[in-house]
């Protein structure tokens, strides 16, 4: 579950650097983008368990891809699986 930050306090510090409730609110919500490539991403693409993943290819209708498990073998590449 992604937790809002607070939308009465400022979500840029002076700097203009983020806010670190805003910035793990930022890191949260680009973890749910969809990636998109060419090809199988198993063994190629480092994400987060959830993840999808389009290969823009499409061929032999491999199309959509989930990152079914964290890791494998301490790989973060591995664990896609074709939905």
């Amino acid at each position: 579950m992604i937790i809002a930050p607070d939308r009465t306090r400022a979500i840029v510090k002076e700097d203009g650097t983020m806010q670190n409730t805003f910035a793990i609110f930022t890191l949260e919500v680009s973890k749910l983008s969809l990636i998109i490539g060419t090809g199988s991403p198993e063994g190629v693409v480092i994400a987060e368990q959830g993840q999808e993943y389009m290969d823009d290819a499409g061929t032999a209708s491999a199309i959509k891809y989930i990152k079914r498990d964290a890791d494998i073998a301490g790989d973060k590449s591995l664990g896609w699986i074709l939905i």
